[in-house]
This record gives C-alpha cells, structure tokens and sequence, in this order.
C-alpha cells in the first residue's frame, strides 16, 4: 500500500473559493480503482494549512490517478487560486494493525 501525505498553505479566501473543485476531486479519487482512502482536512491549529491524506493499493494505483480527466480539471481550478504545496510524499506501507 502507498500512503501519500501532503501539506498546503492556502491563501486568504483559497478554502472557500475552491471547495467546490476540492469536493469534486475527492469524489472522483474516491471512486477510482485502486483507492482505498482520499480525504483532505484542515489543520485545527493553522486554518491556512490543508492536509492531504491518501492511501492506493500501489504504483500503478497513483500513476493512473495523476493521469485520470479529473486531477486535469483539479489542475486548472487550483491554478487561480493562492495554494502552494509545502510538502509532498508517498511511503511504502503495510496494512498497519489496530492500536490497542
């Protein structure tokens, strides 16, 4: 399994004006095969600070994913608007086991 976790700084205004494309991109991810999970939270303590968590079955998983029509139209709604990626990685994982 692949993790990927990213952090992003939003500008002023930035969360409301693309909650519309970030709610669609979720969606669609969501739905793509290879998926297992795909959310995207705001930082309680820096509410300019949006955190990506997602987790694919593998490679191949991700790759399609950066190719599919909708990370295009995410990619063009994003360009206008005041975002910039602070940290981007994917970890290799095994299924984790519960905490008890």
């Amino acid at each position: 399994m692949l993790i990927v976790l990213a952090e992003a700084t939003l500008g002023a205004g930035a969360l409301e004006e693309g909650r519309a494309a970030f709610s669609a991109m979720i969606e669609a991810s969501r739905k793509e095969e290879g998926c297992i999970a795909y959310s995207y939270a705001i930082d309680v303590l820096d509410p300019l600070k949006l955190i990506i968590v997602e987790k694919w079955v593998d490679d191949a998983a991700l790759a399609y994913h950066f190719g599919t029509p909708h990370m295009a139209t995410f990619q063009g709604a994003l360009a206008g608007l005041d975002i910039s990626i602070t940290e981007l990685k994917k970890f290799q994982a095994d299924d984790g086991s519960p905490l008890s």
